[in-house]
C-alpha cells in the first residue's frame, strides 16, 4: 500500500492506478511516485500549515469547533517556523517513497514524523531521501493499524481506498490518536487535467471520456479488494462515525501552466500508458487511437513534445478530531 499522495491515472487524482496493492508492483514505480508527490509538493506543504494552525485551534471565535473550508480562525505556534504546539508524533499512512513525509517534517521540525507503508524498498528510499530525518515503519495495512503507536497528527493521501472497508480503516486510524489529535485524510479532490478540451487529435473532450472509463476502472478495483464494503464517501460524515469531530474541509490546487518541463511531460507519459494497460479494451477505438498517439515518443504530436501540455488538478483534505 502506498499513497501516492496523490491520485492514479492521468487524470487521476484517486491515487495509483486503481488496481489492487497486492498486484501491484508499487517498489518498481517509486521514482514515479516520486514525482507524482513532488508535483503536489505546494499543495502538501501549504495543507501542512493549515494543518498546523488548526491542531492548535479547538475552538473558533464563538466558542465552536472550527468546521470551516476556509483559512482557520486561531492559529498556536511555538515559535518554531509555525510548528503547532504539542505535536509530537507525526504518521504518514501510505507514504510511499517519504516525499510528503518530508515535507511534513520540515512543517513540523520539534515532532517525530513516521512514514508507515507495506514496502520494504518504498520505505528504504524514504531514509535515504530524508538523509536519517525520517522514521520508518513497515506494517500491512489495515491489519497492523494498531502497532502504529499514538500519533498527534496522522496524515494519509490517496491510501484509503486502496482498502476494502474504508469506515473501518478510519476508525482505527481514530483509535491511534492522542486526545486532541487530528487526522487528515486527502481523498478525491478533482482529477487532472493536462491537455485542451480540443487538442487536435480525435474527437474533443477526450479527457472527459478517459476520466469516466477510469472511474468504472476504479469501482471494478474497489470491488474486487478483500473485505470490500460499499460506502457513500461523505469523508466528514465518515470521520464523525469514525469518533472524532469533523475539523475542517479544503482543497489545495496544483497548477502547472503550459508549457511543462520535460521530467513532467515524462511522468504525464507514464501516467498514460499506464492508463493504456487499464483502458485500452475499454476505450472506443477511437480514443484508443488518440491515446496511442499521445504516447508515441518521436511524433510532435506525443505527450512529450506538447507546447500545450499542463498540469492542473486540486487536492482536498478532510480533517477530523479526538475529543
Amino acid at each position: 500500500m502506498t499513497s501516492h499522495h496523490h491520485q492514479h491515472g492521468a487524470g487521476h487524482q484517486h491515487g495509483h492506478g486503481h488496481v489492487p496493492a497486492a498486484d501491484f508492483d508499487w517498489d518498481a514505480l517509486a521514482a514515479h511516485l516520486e514525482h507524482e508527490a513532488d508535483l503536489r509538493a505546494g499543495a502538501v506543504t501549504e495543507a501542512a500549515r493549515w494543518l498546523s494552525g488548526l491542531y492548535g485551534a479547538g475552538t473558533d471565535s464563538t466558542g465552536g469547533t472550527d468546521n470551516t473550508s476556509g483559512t482557520v480562525s486561531t492559529d498556536s505556534t511555538d515559535g518554531t517556523g509555525g510548528a503547532a504546539v504539542g505535536v509530537r508524533r507525526v504518521l504518514d499512512v501510505g507514504s510511499g517513497p517519504g516525499v510528503i513525509a518530508g515535507l511534513l517534517a520540515e512543517v513540523f521540525p520539534a515532532a517525530e514524523v513516521v512514514a508507515v507503508d507495506q514496502s520494504a524498498a518504498l520505505l528504504e528510499r524514504a531514509r535515504t531521501r530524508s538523509g536519517g530525518r525520517l522514521g520508518t515503519r513497515q506494517a500491512d495495512l489495515p491489519a497492523e493499524f494498531d502497532k502504529l503507536g499514538e500519533a498527534d497528527l496522522i496524515w494519509s493521501g490517496n491510501a484509503i481506498h486502496h482498502l476494502g472497508d474504508q469506515q473501518a480503516a478510519l476508525t482505527s486510524l481514530a483509535g491511534v490518536l492522542r486526545p486532541g489529535g487530528l487526522l487528515a485524510v486527502a481523498e478525491r479532490g478533482l482529477a487532472a487535467r493536462f491537455l485542451p478540451r480540443d487538442f487536435g487529435l480525435g474527437r474533443p473532450g477526450f479527457q472527459a471520456r478517459l476520466d469516466a472509463a477510469h472511474e468504472d476502472g476504479f469501482s471494478a478495483m474497489r470491488a474486487e479488494l478483500p473485505d470490500s464494503t460499499e460506502e457513500i464517501e461523505d469523508w466528514p460524515a465518515m470521520l464523525e462515525r469514525a469518533g472524532l469531530a469533523p475539523s475542517g474541509t479544503r482543497t489545495f490546487l496544483v497548477d502547472r501552466p503550459a508549457p511543462l518541463d520535460r521530467r513532467t511531460r515524462e511522468y504525464l507519459r507514464t501516467q498514460l500508458s499506464r492508463l493504456h494497460d487499464q483502458l485500452a479494451d475499454s476505450l472506443r477505438p477511437e480514443d484508443r487511437s488518440t491515446l496511442e498517439a499521445l504516447l508515441d515518443e518521436d511524433a510532435p504530436t506525443g505527450i512529450l513534445h506538447r507546447r500545450d501540455a499542463f498540469y492542473l488538478s486540486a487536492m482536498t483534505v478532510h480533517t477530523a478530531r479526538k475529543a
